[in-house]
C-alpha cells in the first residue's frame, strides 16, 4: 500500500558550524509554538542522544534521531511520517555544520534537507564579522544548489550598530532576515565530557525552556518562518514498518536513568510496531530487570559518573546476574557494555566491581576520545543477525579498556570511510556487548 504523507510544514535549523546557537534557537522555537497552542514536533540530525533529550523537553513530543548516513532512506521517510503524526509543525535540528557529515561522505544536514525537501534555517555566530556575512552566507547558499536555505536568524549581534549593517550586507544579497539575537542574552546550558549536562539533570529546565520561548517570542519574526515552512510530500511504502535493529526478545526489560539514558526513541519504538512488549526499570534506584523478560538492553550513558554508586546496588546487579543464570539474552552498549564487565576505573582512579558477565574492566583515568560512524559485521550469531550481518552505528566515549579476557569478539568493524579498526566487543554465551551504539541494519 502506498500512501501519501499530510504534508505536515518542516524546518531545519542549521549552522554554518557548531557552536552557532542552533540548540538553544531550536528549543526556543519548539517552546515558543507549543506556548501558542501548535503541536510542535523535533527530530534531531546525526548520532546526539543529549540534544535529542532536550528537544523531547522543550516540545513535550517524543524526538526522533534521522541519519542519512546510518538509515536507509524508507526508514527515515517512515520515521519523518511517525513525527509528524498528528503534528502542526515539525523542526529538525542539524549537526554541525549544515555540510559536516561522515568523513566519507553522507551523514549531512545537507544531505536530510535535500532527502525530506525541507528548508533550512541557517543560523550565523555573526561575532566579529560584519559585512562578510554575506559573502559567508551567500556561499552556504550556492554550495549546493538542491539545499533550500530559506533565511538567517543573526546570533550574537553586538549592537544596534552592528545590526545595521549586517542587515544592509544580507539584504543586498536577498537573504531573508528573521531575527536578531544580541550577544548579551544570557542562555546558556552546562556541559561536560560527552556534550551538554542531560536534560534530565538540569534544574530548572522548564523554566529555562520558557525563557528561550520568551527571547525567541521578542528577538524573532516566528511568524515570518511559518509562512517559509514548506509541507514535505513524499509516497512510502507503510505495510512494512521500517525496523532498524529487529527486536531481541518478547520482553525486553531496558535501563533507563540518568546513568542509562542513551538510547534512540527508533530502536525502542521500532521494537513495540515488532510486537515487542518494552519494560524500563533504574538501576539507579536499584531496581532489577524485568523477572520475566527474555532479554535485557543496557544503553550507553554516564555509569562513570555514578559507578560507586551502581557497584552497591545489589538488587540491580544480582537481578542481571539471575536475568544471564536463567538463560535471559544481555545486551550492552558503550556505558551498558561497561558494566556489563568486571569493573570500571573512574577519573579519580578509584576501581568500582560491575556485573561481572564479561571478562571486561575499562578506565575513565586516562582519557581518550573514540568518536566516529562504524560499520560493525557481526562475527558471531546474535538475535540481531546471523554471522555476517552488517549494522551501521556510532562510537563516542572517553573509556579505555584495561583488560578484556580471551572470549568471542562481538563485531569487525570499520569507519565511514571504510578504514579496518578490528574486532569491538565481546560475547559469552547469551551476555554480549560492544562501544558501537547501533543505529540501523544493513
Amino acid at each position: 500500500m502506498i500512501a501519501p504523507s499530510d504534508g505536515v510544514p518542516g524546518l531545519i535549523v542549521s549552522a554554518p558550524s557548531s557552536s552557532s546557537g542552533k540548540t538553544l534557537i531550536s528549543l526556543g522555537l519548539l517552546r515558543h509554538w507549543l506556548n501558542s497552542g501548535l503541536v510542535a514536533s523535533s527530530f534531531k540530525v546525526g548520532p546526539d542522544y543529549i540534544d535529542a533529550a532536550f528537544l523531547h523537553a522543550a516540545s513535550n513530543r517524543k524526538c526522533f534521531n534521522l541519519d542519512t548516513w546510518a538509515m536507509t532512506e524508507a526508514s527515515i521517510r517512515s520515521w519523518f511520517n511517525n513525527i509528524s503524526n498528528g503534528s502542526d509543525v515539525v523542526l529538525g535540528e542539524g549537526v554541525m555544520g549544515l555540510y559536516d557529515g561522515a568523513a566519507g561522505g553522507g551523514g549531512a544536514t545537507a544531505d536530510l534537507a535535500i532527502s525530506l525537501g525541507i528548508p533550512v534555517v541557517l543560523v550565523v555566530d555573526v561575532r566579529g564579522q560584519g559585512a562578510s556575512v554575506a559573502a559567508l552566507v551567500d556561499g552556504f547558499r550556492n554550495f549546493r544548489s538542491r539545499v533550500n536555505i530559506v533565511g538567517v536568524i543573526l546570533n550574537y549581534v553586538g549592537s544596534v550598530k552592528h545590526e545595521a549593517i549586517l542587515r544592509n550586507a544580507l539584504e543586498a544579497i536577498d537573504v531573508p532576515i528573521f531575527g536578531a539575537i544580541p550577544k548579551n542574552i544570557s542562555l546558556e546550558l552546562p556541559s561536560r565530557h560527552l556534550g551538554l549536562v542531560q536534560a534530565s539533570e538540569t534544574k530548572g529546565l522548564q523554566k529555562f525552556m520558557n525563557s528561550t520561548a520568551d527571547v525567541i517570542g521578542r528577538y524573532v519574526d516566528v511568524e515570518k518562518i511559518l509562512k517559509v515552512m514548506l509541507p514535505t510530500k513524499f509516497c512510502f511504502d507503510i505495510s512494512t514498518p521500517q525496523i532498524g535493529l529487529k527486536p531481541f526478545g518478547q520482553r525486553i526489560s531496558v535501563a533507563s536513568d540518568q546513568a542509562f539514558a542513551f538510547c534512540y526513541e527508533t530502536i525502542l519504538e521500532g521494537w513495540r510496531e515488532a510486537g515487542a512488549e518494552i519494560k524500563m526499570f533504574s538501576p539507579l534506584l536499584d531496581e532489577a530487570p524485568d523477572p520475566e523478560a527474555d532479554a535485557i538492553y543496557l544503553p550507553g550513558g554516564y555509569p562513570e559518573l555514578y559507578a560507586g554508586r551502581l557497584a552497591t546496588n545489589r538488587n540491580f546487579l544480582n537481578g542481571l546476574l539471575s536475568a544471564a543464570n536463567s538463560g535471559s539474552w544481555v545486551y550492552g552498549e558503550c556505558g551498558g557494555y561497561m558494566v556489563l564487565g568486571e569493573g570500571i576505573i573512574d577519573a579519580e582512579n578509584c576501581y568500582h566491581a560491575m556485573a561481572g558477565l564479561l571478562p571486561l574492566e575499562t578506565s575513565f583515568s586516562v582519557p581518550c576520545r573514540h568518536l566516529g560512524y562504524r560499520e560493525a559485521v557481526l562475527i558471531t550469531d546474535t538475535p540481531f543477525g546471523t554471522q555476517g550481518s552488517r549494522f551501521r552505528g556510532h562510537e563516542f566515549h572517553y573509556a579505555n579498556i584495561n583488560s578484556l579476557g580471551a572470549i568471542n569478539s562481538l563485531f569487525r568493524c570499520s569507519d565511514s570511510e571504510g578504514k579496518d579498526l578490528g574486532d569491538f566487543g565481546a560475547t559469552l554465551g547469551k551476555v554480549f556487548g560492544s562501544f558501537i551504539h547501533l543505529i540501523h541494519s544493513h
